[in-house]
């Protein structure tokens, strides 16, 4: 939910509308990002952008969008989530939003260790995510 959350604060900030219509809920995984490349290119207007709800899912739509030959960057920019291991080796390497993964681990570990104690934890927790820009965006193509 806060992925999507983030999604639509970040249209707002840039004064884009909100359009239902591009945004295909997934599965997280490889085939959830094909069926999702297949929903927003069958639209009137197709995206000169997709943003996958983690790298699992761009991997699928990145391969969905070669069998459609479709290229990426220049016909579709795609942005993954995560920054899995693979990321970097994907062809085009894949631009992703990396999660500080130790920190969130040491401060779960702080709330779980205060509610064993007994103390109250019941405080909301953002942590940054670093944006690695590789080699599948590009600036947006004119229509």
């Amino acid at each position: 939910m806060e992925r999507f959350a983030g999604y639509r604060d970040s249209l707002g900030r840039a004064g884009l509308p909100f359009l239902p219509e591009l945004v295909v809920h997934g599965d997280g995984k490889c085939e959830g990002g094909m069926a999702g490349v297949d929903t927003l290119m069958s639209l009137a207007e197709p995206p000169t952008a997709i943003f996958c709800y983690n790298d699992m899912t761009a991997l699928g739509a990145l391969r969905k969008l070669y069998l459609r030959r479709i290229s990426v960057p220049e016909d579709v920019s795609l942005v993954g989530f995560d920054d899995l291991f693979l990321a970097s080796y994907m062809q085009p390497p894949l631009t992703t939003l990396r999660q500080p993964c130790r920190l969130m681990g040491r401060l779960a570990m702080e709330s779980l260790l205060k509610l064993i104690s007994g103390e109250s934890s019941s405080q909301v927790i953002n942590v940054p995510a670093e944006l690695i820009v590789r080699e599948s965006t590009a600036p947006p193509r004119r229509r």
